[in-house]
């Protein structure tokens, strides 16, 4: 599967063009191999994976899809097989390459041509935003390692409890039943906290009355999950089952819209729409949804800028909140693949809200 992605980009290619890539969640995506260096260079006749001696050993028993290279003097390797295939053009990545690296790559490369085009750099995201059966496959695992997580934490969480202990137990959990690390950053407040979308969990502990919003993911094979959800411990005041109920059922609603064929703007704005009418306009500040796969944070989005159209094997969250300031935030967070009838829903875990 991984070298039919090569093969996509080869038929992208001229004759005398090639396509290097350094980016490290791209390498990932054409070689299945996870290493903090290295390139992947493919031009129409080859592809080959060069790698330094950290994962040499490694590289050569994981990577199918690349001729893997040792890496001694990079730019002179590189040099050989761009002459040995008569490339004239290199095609870079525009979106992560920044000005030295840039200007780097044309002083060690001075005798291509170095292509500010971005039709390969935007063409490996278009590919990497359509997820395979073997990426969803991956992806399923993480995110029911991260129902688990949120299953056993309820179990912990308990008046005196700091938000970085609950942190800390839910990626201890995920861990020890199979993660291979932490999708990004857990984030774990409560009380007044939870007014901070991004908040950094911290030594408040948790009392009678608090919600606590929680949005953390496990990692499978590579592949992300992430999922939001917002608990209560002890009773809360009417105004806070009044927010909770209205971001859950903003979520519910932008749901139904989903399917392809859909504009991913149109989406947010049922959202966005249905909370600034219950009174709460300004209080979602952040897009409804991003996609994810191999990173948390990938293109399209569900987001009022975004014209993307959906097709089936995109992968996307789906996650309305509602902020007050100095009181509290409620956010809600499910993850979806676009199918041809409307959505799988890749998150089990129930959204009715939970008092601890």
């Amino acid at each position: 599967m991984i070298k039919e992605r090569i093969l996509k980009i080869q038929q992208k290619l001229c004759d005398d063009e090639a396509f290097i890539v350094f980016y490290g969640p791209n390498r990932f995506y054409l070689t299945g191999f996870n290493s903090s260096a290295g390139a992947v260079l493919i031009t129409p006749k080859s592809a080959s994976f060069i790698i330094d001696f950290r994962y040499f050993e490694k590289a050569k028993k994981v990577v199918k899809s690349c001729n893997v290279i040792l890496s001694d003097k990079i730019w002179q390797q590189i040099t050989e097989i761009l002459k040995a295939d008569k490339i004239k053009t290199l095609y870079v990545e525009n979106r992560t390459l920044s000005l030295s690296e840039f200007s780097a790559l044309k002083k060690q490369l001075g005798g291509f041509k170095i292509s500010e085009d971005t039709t390969l750099d935007d063409y490996i995201y278009l590919l990497r935003s359509v997820k395979s059966e073997g990426e969803l496959s991956l992806m399923r695992k993480a995110q029911a390692l991260t129902d688990e997580a949120f299953e056993y934490i309820l179990n912990y969480i308990r008046p005196g409890k700091t938000e970085k202990a609950i942190a800390l137990e839910l990626e201890f959990y995920m861990r020890r039943h199979g993660s291979e690390g932490v999708a990004f950053d857990s984030i774990v407040v409560s009380g007044e906290n939870s007014s901070l979308p991004h908040g950094t969990p911290g030594d408040r502990e948790v009392g009678q009355g608090d919600f606590i919003t929680m949005d953390f993911g496990a990692v499978i094979g590579g592949y992300c999950a992430d999922m939001t959800r917002t608990v209560a411990v002890g009773e809360i005041s009417d105004r806070q089952k009044l927010v909770y109920d209205t971001v859950l059922n903003a979520q519910l609603e932008a749901m139904k819209h989903i399917k392809t064929g859909a504009v991913c703007r149109e989406i947010d704005a049922v959202a966005r729409d249905l909370i600034d009418n219950c009174g709460f306009e300004g209080c979602f500040g952040h897009s409804l949804g991003h996609s994810l796969g191999i990173q948390v944070h990938e293109a399209p989005g569900f987001n009022l800028r975004d014209n993307t159209v959906l097709v089936s094997g995109m992968v996307l969250s789906v996650e309305p909140g509602i902020y007050l300031e100095n009181e509290f935030g409620v956010r809600i967070e499910d993850v979806v693949c676009v199918t041809n009838g409307g959505f799988e829903n890749l998150t089990k875990s129930t959204k009715e809200l939970i008092i601890l």
